[in-house]
């Protein structure tokens, strides 16, 4: 008798913690491949490595090549990610003509048909491998820094945003609840999307927006801050929304990586106006990561 009691019951509560964990979780979408990347950066093999550490004699040269790859949903046109070499003094070399490049051709984001994304190698040195010209004694390790920035872009689709004069009205769907959403792989990122009215006829839309990569993001035109990143945003029909995070209209500062994005229907609907549609809006942004790699210079036999 107690087997025929329990094994009910553990179905039963195995069926709630379902249903509860099915409320939980924020529903996404499939309309895009996803993910928390965008440009992907790299030192290519700057020589043989001794004990994990690329080594070079202080007689030998050395080539300098960044490979990028777009593993975002987003291509990226010529001119649209900007390289820095940091670190080592440029007095101290020779046959790096450019401390500072861009990639010259279109970088395809990821796709079905694509799906490890375009990219680009970067020479820095495109006619003949670098020297290092200070004097050894021992060795010498340098670390390269590699700064690099690029323009990059969002996507979020909404599904099935409900459009009703009247929220007490039980028909056709639901005001306040969370939505399914798509967002294209990228390093800002939406973590949540939910639905809630602001009025009479008016609608709401609350969108959790997350730094989910590595690096920082910015304005375009605007200096990198410390403090926080900052996006902008606009949805596929303006007229219609106002949409603002902490009072900025069209902007929003990612304190500790995050931010909430609140867009209002500019005017409400009529008391009998009810459907469901979808809604899509684009965060645009500069962001900025760093890499480095380490170089070791040997003294060679005199």
């Amino acid at each position: 008798m107690k087997k025929i009691i329990i094994l009910p019951l553990l179905v039963i509560s195995l069926l709630l913690l379902a249903a509860c964990s099915n409320n939980d979780v924020p529903t996404t979408g499939g309309a895009f491949l996803g993910g928390t990347q965008g440009i992907v950066a790299s030192f290519e093999p700057l020589s043989i490595q001794e004990e994990r550490i690329y080594s070079i004699f202080d007689t030998e040269d050395f080539p300098l090549e960044v490979v990028i790859t777009n593993k975002g949903e987003e291509n990226v046109v010529p001119g649209g990610v900007i390289l820095r070499l940091l670190g080592p003094a440029p007095t101290d070399f020779q046959n790096i003509p450019n401390w500072q490049l861009s990639n010259t051709k279109n970088i395809e984001k990821i796709s079905e048909f694509n799906p490890n994304g375009g990219e680009e190698i970067i020479s820095f040195t495109p006619t003949s491998y670098a020297t290092y010209t200070n004097e050894v004694v021992g060795y010498t390790d340098i670390t390269w820094n590699l700064d690099y920035q690029y323009d990059y872009k969002t996507h979020l689709i909404i599904e099935n945003v409900c459009f009703k004069g009247d929220p007490t009205d039980e028909k056709v769907c639901v005001i306040q609840e969370s939505k399914t959403y798509s967002v294209s792989a990228a390093p800002i990122q939406v973590s949540a999307v939910a639905e809630d009215t602001g009025g009479k006829g008016i609608v709401l839309l609350k969108i959790d927006v997350t730094n989910a990569g590595t690096g920082k993001s910015t304005l375009a035109g605007q200096e990198f801050d410390n403090r926080f990143d900052q996006i902008s945003y606009i949805t596929d029909e303006p007229d219609k929304w106002v949409c603002a995070s902490g009072g900025r209209e069209n902007e929003a500062r990612l304190i500790d990586g995050k931010a909430q994005v609140i867009c209002r229907l500019r005017n409400p609907l009529a008391e009998d106006e009810i459907y469901q549609r979808t809604v899509t809006l684009t965060f645009d942004y500069v962001y900025k990561e760093l890499i480095q790699e380490k170089l070791r210079v040997k003294e060679s036999a005199k």
